[in-house]
């Protein structure tokens, strides 16, 4: 019990009045004597009695009166706020795609947002949290508005952020009431994100109707030959086995490609499919099925013409790299020291000092101007470099210094296979391959580097070094045949060819919405060009940084539709690009919300947005007492009247 003038309860010390006068009473009563009253003395002695069992009704009346008539007066309540208190809610509203699918009485976002529209209340303030927009402190029709244009999303919150902005919330205002209320399916296992709520939550899961799902989860190459390119489409099954799954192909609106498949209970398939050789193709699978989400049943991929990578050998002549760096993928250039045309410099991708015995100052200053613009450079020494020259080109690139030559026999045998350089080469990891050698290197000392092949005394044989802007990949041994046997490895031809793939990132078949994607393309940009991003519905500016010969574009708020979108400049086209949605969003993983709860005292589950509004209705809202303890006063008045007159002492 509460009370609004609880100041009144100070006058409780009033009710000591009627004790006094009742324990010092100020009438005298005198003796007279009587010559014989035995015969009285049993009448005496009951109405002594009589009298006194009078006087203590009467106190307790009296003292029932103030009681009640002061508790009135402090107008007390019951309510689990405070009647002064202002009663604010914080509504976490998850808007990502699986809250697209249905259940009994329709799609669980739409059902979720008319409950929260019917069951809050106009008396209190709200902040809304959805998955890609924050609202603090509106109002409930500002908060019906903006619920009616809340629509499904590819963008996720973490739940650790929402706690977080739940306790910044609280920490910033005083006298107000929070409630907590977080409405999600929670997909996947967020559990860890509940282990530090340490103030009292509460969590609405919202079900879908049907557990079981089919969705496409990827698409690669497979293969390629003159004139067809293997795709395979691998589809993933949660739940019972599903028969004659209609499944198509399309290039933009034409149809390539119609088959049916079978897929084993939460097994996975592959679909291949062949298609001819073009200068773009825009594809689009659908698969034809009604399950639990519908928005994975189709998948966008693009095969663009590849732009081939500009490459640049400057010193030896060298056929292995001639063999590498082939017609169908790379422009292979190659100049001796002496006949450098230096404009072609600022138009390659990728520069290779093969065995340069001097880095001359002019050559220097063009490589550092090349790195400053993103290009990337390998450097293999000479036998009999000029170590002057390569200490003073390392020092004005900032990278470190060469020592001079170790006249030694090592084989080279660890690879780096965590190493994103050679991500996707490697199927395993290979540790009893014949391992190459050479006869001396030249150690150095760099910083910003990382070993992605070391000798057997671990040091460093490739180095990947980060410059300003781009990458320098030292080799420490001259490559020839009287020093080193590398280019007979294996591995010479995935290293040099990763130097060029990796000097401009290729196209993606597709890329996913709301993660970073990072997006190379071949273009050169003047004063106040930019490239956009395009689609039917919609264009916007990416992030986007221009270096050597190219722009590299960065994507993560943009786009939030799964679609094909074009990157222009001006009125080209320059390439077509495809976005899916999230695989996360297909799971029919769920958190276990009734063992979360049993955890931690300070969460609460719920199963439906109406009964625990309902119940928080209830909780808060306020009954008044005061007319009760009126009554109290009235009766207790009356009772002192009655006794009073019908009670002889």
């Amino acid at each position: 019990m509460q009370f609004k003038n609880p100041e009144i309860l100070y006058f409780l010390v009033l009710l000591i009045i009627p004790i006094l006068v009742h324990l010092f009473h100020l009438q005298k009563f005198t003796k007279v004597s009587f010559t014989n009253v035995a015969f009285l003395q049993k009448i005496v002695q009951q109405n002594r009695k009589n009298s006194r069992i009078k006087k203590w009704l009467l106190l307790s009346i009296r003292m029932l009166l103030f009681l009640a008539i002061l508790f009135a007066f402090s107008q007390p309540y019951i309510s689990e706020k405070q009647e002064n208190e202002k009663q604010e809610y914080f509504i976490y509203l998850d808007t990502s795609l699986s809250l697209g699918s249905k259940s009994g009485n329709g799609d669980l976002l739409k059902v979720a947002i008319q409950e929260i529209i019917e069951n809050t209340s106009d008396k209190n303030n709200y902040t809304l949290q959805t998955n890609s927009d924050y609202y603090t402190n509106i109002s409930k029709s500002e908060l019906k508005n903006i619920l009616q244009k809340v629509k499904t999303t590819a963008k996720k919150v973490a739940i650790s952020t929402v706690l977080l902005k739940i306790k910044k919330l609280q920490s910033n205002k005083s006298n107000t009431s929070y409630k907590k209320i977080l409405i999600s399916d929670f997909q996947n296992n967020y559990e860890n994100e509940f282990t530090n709520v340490t103030h009292p939550i509460s969590i609405i899961k919202l079900k879908a109707s049907t557990q079981n799902n089919l969705y496409i989860d990827s698409v690669f190459v497979s293969s390629t030959t003159m004139g067809k390119t293997g795709l395979k489409a691998v589809i993933k099954n949660q739940g019972i086995k599903k028969f004659n799954i209609p499944i198509t192909l399309y290039n933009d609106q034409k149809l390539i490609s119609k088959q049916t498949f079978s897929v084993e209970k939460n097994g996975t398939t592959t679909i291949d499919f062949n298609i001819d050789k073009g200068t773009q193709f825009l594809g689009k699978i659908q698969v034809t099925l009604n399950d639990t989400f519908t928005f994975d049943n189709s998948f966008n991929f693009t095969l663009n013409s590849n732009e081939k990578i500009n490459v640049l050998s400057i010193g030896k002549q060298a056929n292995f790299l001639s063999k590498i760096y082939t017609k169908n993928a790379f422009n292979y250039t190659h100049f001796a020291p002496e006949i450098i045309n230096f404009n072609t410099i600022e138009k390659q991708q990728l520069i290779i000092l093969n065995e340069i015995k001097n880095i001359t100052p002019s050559i220097q200053s063009s490589l550092i101007e090349f790195s400053k613009k993103g290009g990337s450079i390998v450097i293999i020494p000479s036998t009999n470099l000029a170590l002057d020259s390569y200490v003073s080109f390392f020092k004005k690139i900032a990278i470190g210094r060469i020592d001079k030559k170790i006249q030694k026999l090592l084989k080279i045998t660890d690879i780096n296979f965590n190493h994103p350089f050679f991500k996707r080469v490697f199927y395993k990891q290979v540790q009893n391959f014949q391992y190459p050698n050479s006869q001396h290197h030249f150690p150095t000392s760099f910083v910003n580097s990382s070993n992605l092949i070391s000798y057997e005394n671990n040091e460093g044989f490739i180095k990947k070094v980060t410059t300003n802007n781009g990458n320098l990949y030292w080799i420490a041994a001259a490559l020839d045949s009287e020093n080193s046997n590398f280019i007979n490895s294996p591995l010479v031809v995935p290293v040099f060819y990763n130097f060029g793939q990796l000097s401009l990132q290729p196209s993606e078949l597709y890329y996913s919405l709301g993660t970073e994607n990072k997006i190379d393309v071949k273009t050169l940009l003047y004063k106040d060009e930019i490239l956009s991003v395009k689609s039917i519905e919609n264009a916007f500016i990416p992030r986007q940084q221009f270096s050597q010969n190219k722009v590299t574009l960065t994507t993560l708020e943009q786009p939030q539709i799964a679609n094909f979108y074009y990157i222009t400049k001006k009125k080209d086209t320059l390439r077509a690009i495809a976005y899916n949605n999230p695989k996360e969003e297909s799971s029919l993983f769920f958190l276990n919300t009734d063992r979360l709860s049993k955890n931690n005292k300070n969460i609460s589950t719920s199963n439906s947005i109406k009964e625990h509004f309902k119940e928080i209705n209830e909780k808060n809202e306020v009954h008044w007492l005061w007319k009760w303890f009126l009554a109290l006063a009235i009766v207790s008045l009356l009772l002192e009247i009655l006794i009073l007159k019908f009670f002889k002492s």
